[in-house]
């Protein structure tokens, strides 16, 4: 790409997807159009098990739309702009591998709907505020926050955060249930990559990992006997793999599986 604003690299099973516009990473029709390339590249890799998003440098992950340049476009292309962001982070949370947002900073706005489309969010202590502010803009979180936060914290909670348009801490965000995980590391990317690896094989199985995700991000959106039904399917599959033969018999053999994603 001749100006790259999301950096790609694949190491062990991690594809590293990387914001990259300085200084807050604020993102554009440019960057979402980059990283909906790369999570294409990433979901047909097959030496690929997890995605992680993360932020350029050490003070933001994302500190959502670039309102300078919004302010000097139409209303039709505000309108198109959010439609094709909205779709870019759809990919994201439907991608049938695990994506995992690593808060190096400063995560507001479109930032948190970001990290609202993966599937775990895992924060360096201390690095920032979370929140999702646009009231203060009058504007509401139109990148499907609105959606995604009512879903992971129950519609009161998230209506109050919106509303108010307060910002918190990340300890605040993991106690609430927003942060996965807080990682109190030196070096937080290299901490953020261990953590991405525990999902890849050899130590789990990618498939099963990637089913467990479908079933919860489609069942969860359909009636509980269309649930079931997507969860006996996926489980079928599964049995039919080299990697349940294998947890199967690690099982009865007292050893620890070695998986092989297939």
């Amino acid at each position: 790409m001749s100006n790259p604003m999301v950096n790609y690299r694949s190491e062990g099973g991690v594809a590293l997807l990387e914001l990259s516009d300085p200084p807050a990473n604020t993102y554009s029709y440019e960057m979402m159009r980059q990283l909906d390339d790369l999570i294409l590249r990433a979901r047909f890799d097959e030496s690929v098990h997890v995605l992680m998003i993360q932020g350029a440098g050490d003070k933001f992950f994302c500190a959502g739309a670039d309102i300078r340049r919004l302010t000097e476009v139409t209303p039709r292309y505000k309108y198109y702009f959010c439609l094709h962001a909205n779709e870019t982070l759809n990919r994201l949370e439907q991608t049938p591998k695990l994506v995992i947002a690593a808060l190096n900073g400063h995560t507001v706005g479109g930032g948190l709907e970001v990290a609202l489309a993966a599937d775990l969010r895992i924060a360096r202590k201390g690095a920032g505020k979370i929140g999702l502010p646009e009231v203060a803009l009058g504007v509401l979180p139109g990148t499907g926050g609105t959606q995604r936060l009512a879903r992971l914290l129950g519609k009161s909670r998230a209506l109050e955060l919106m509303v108010t348009g307060k910002t918190f801490s990340f300890e605040e965000a993991a106690q609430m249930g927003l942060v996965n995980q807080i990682l109190e590391v030196e070096d937080f990317q290299q901490g953020a990559l261990d953590y991405a690896r525990q999902f890849c094989p050899p130590r789990k199985a990618a498939l099963a990992v990637g089913a467990i995700k479908r079933a919860v991000q489609s069942g969860t959106e359909a009636s509980l006997s269309e649930a079931l039904s997507l969860e006996r399917e996926l489980q079928q599959q599964l049995f039919t793999s080299e990697d349940a033969k294998e947890g199967l018999s690690a099982y009865v053999e007292k050893r620890s599986a070695d998986f092989k994603a297939r």
